[in-house]
């Protein structure tokens, strides 16, 4: 590797650095780790841009869920920039009607001070493989919610519902990406990760058994292995 280039980490949706705990424990002797904040904007144009007026020249860009999804807009927005892409356990299409449409009642719901409620009852139960009892993982999203509050699931939830379609971007991205996701992602499955690797001229699929939405902690080894792999071919 001719350089040592930072690593830009972006959580998902209601999460912070925690989401990706592991990885920094294991990597952060090696590799230079910046951690990205989406809780400012309710655009993911906005949120993308002030990730890039603050990153290094060059970096290499890893996002989760939302991250993934702030992460190809900053690829959209300054490509050179870019060293090196993993995309997990996201989305590079548009927000259909119908999910718009479903975010409205949990914002309703979060403004009106029910953030636990909507967390323990609609998000949290899909983040995890199926039959998986995890209250560890559980707990630690709930903490992670209740730290960031209904202010930044509100803007977060609005970003979400107006993104833009990312396939283009993908396409015209040429440095080495990772695509990986949990087998049993209920968020964004399995076909969209598929659908990524095909759209990435340098991409690796990596699918994590056993894991779902949330492969950084549900199987860290594993994930943290498929990033250092990643990370090796800049």
């Amino acid at each position: 590797m001719a350089e040592t280039l930072p690593l830009v980490l972006i959580p998902g949706m209601m999460c912070d650095a925690r989401l990706f705990g592991p990885q920094i424990a294991a990597l952060s002797g090696t590799v230079p780790i910046l951690l990205a904040s989406i809780v400012a904007h309710d655009t993911v144009e906005a949120l993308a841009a002030d990730i890039l007026a603050w990153a290094p020249a060059r970096f290499a860009l890893a996002g989760l869920s939302m991250g993934g999804i702030v992460a190809m807009e900053v690829v959209r927005q300054a490509p050179e920039r870019v060293a090196a892409l993993a995309l997990l356990d996201t989305n590079p299409l548009a927000e259909v009607e119908a999910v718009k449409a479903g975010r409205e009642p949990q914002i309703e719901r979060v403004m009106s001070g029910g953030l636990g409620a909507v967390m323990i009852e609609q998000m949290i139960p899909r983040y995890l493989a199926p039959r998986a009892h995890r209250p560890d993982i559980e707990g630690l999203c709930r903490d992670m919610a209740h730290s960031l509050g209904a202010e930044v699931f509100v803007r977060q939830s609005r970003a979400l519902q107006q993104r833009p379609d990312q396939q283009e971007t993908l396409r015209t991205y040429a440095g080495p990406s990772l695509v990986l996701c949990g087998r049993d992602d209920a968020l964004c499955p399995v076909a969209r990760h598929e659908l990524m690797a095909e759209l990435l001229p340098r991409a690796t699929l990596w699918i994590v058994e056993g894991a779902g939405h949330l492969p950084t902690l549900e199987c860290p080894g594993e994930t943290t292995g498929a990033l250092k792999q990643w990370y090796k071919a800049v």
